[in-house]
């Protein structure tokens, strides 16, 4: 059946419905916030998780696109009593691949099948597609298979069947350590060109240059040639990156593993840099040089600190 339940209608679950929409799926969604529901046109609003598991005819197909931790956890715990075995209960947030292990066990012993979809694609996806990567056993493959053709950028490509339940969610944990080294590098360049002031390069222009026919050539490379197209100089930007879990997982899994991902690290921690008010360590460097040769101290106001 093109039937699905969604819960979550923030960035990425609201352009996820509507491409379902679009597609010719009924979908019944989801979400505290009721006026985000009222925005989707052609989705059938449901004002409670109990509402929206008695629309679905069974089995049903309940896609959960929550923030990862006790809100995907509290959500599937209160859809767990309410749906019926043999129903499919699917996490595409960025979800630690364990916990999903974890809760596919829970499940199964009530019959609820569960799979992990780690979800790729951003603001972009509604247009683009997504890139979705499914961990689950084959029952649930095989009633996915349908969705994942409709959110991804084709039918016949982007999306892939990883493995058992956690592989969609450790796959996706991977990817985006893999995206926090690619942003560095680019980061890195572009700093050094644009701090070589001799030469006054044109750092839009560039980027676009580099758009075609480099072997660096990329998607993060035309969203940066477009960034700079609007703002060179990034004057309304704050120098601070958050990290939202998955590097420090891989970085872990890593350490665990007992495998070097020296750049996806480094990259980890320079964002963990940028969040630092305080700049202790910092301070430290300078005193001990100060202490050891008599280089001066660049001194702030201690109300400032």
């Amino acid at each position: 059946m093109n039937q699905i339940g969604m819960v979550g209608l923030g960035r990425m679950g609201a352009n996820m419905a509507r491409r379902l929409l679009q597609r010719g799926f009924q979908v019944v969604g989801f979400d505290q916030n009721p006026q985000v529901v009222q925005t989707i046109e052609g989705l059938l609003a449901a004002a409670s998780l109990l509402e929206l598991v008695e629309r679905l005819s069974p089995p049903r197909i309940i896609w959960l696109m929550l923030p990862a931790g006790p809100v995907t956890e509290e959500n599937l715990e209160t859809l767990a009593v309410m749906v019926n075995p043999g129903d499919l209960l699917v996490d595409g947030g960025n979800t630690f691949y364990k916990d999903s292990q974890r809760r596919a066990m829970h499940l199964a012993e009530r019959g609820i099948l569960f799979a992990d979809v780690g979800v790729s694609g951003g603001v972009w996806g509604l247009q683009e597609g997504y890139g979705l990567m499914m961990g689950g056993p084959a029952e649930a493959a095989k009633r996915l298979v349908p969705i994942l053709k409709a959110l991804a950028p084709a039918p016949d490509r982007g999306w892939v069947h990883v493995g058992s339940v956690g592989a969609g969610h450790f796959a996706k944990m991977v990817h985006n350590g893999i995206e926090y080294g690619m942003m560095q590098a680019l980061a890195e360049g572009f700093h050094l060109l644009h701090q070589k002031q001799e030469f006054q390069i044109d750092l839009a222009k560039l980027s676009e240059a580099w758009r075609y026919g480099t072997v660096i050539r990329s998607w993060l490379l035309d969203l940066l040639a477009e960034g700079l197209k609007a703002d060179p100089n990034l004057k309304g930007i704050a120098p601070v990156v958050a990290d939202s879990g998955e590097g420090r997982w891989m970085v872990q899994e890593a350490l665990e593993l007992g495998v070097a991902v020296p750049v996806t690290a480094q990259a980890l921690f320079t964002r963990f840099e940028s969040q630092d008010q305080d700049g202790f360590d910092r301070r430290l460097l300078s005193l001990m040089r100060h202490l050891f040769g008599g280089h001066a101290v660049e001194t702030q106001d201690p109300s400032a600190s």
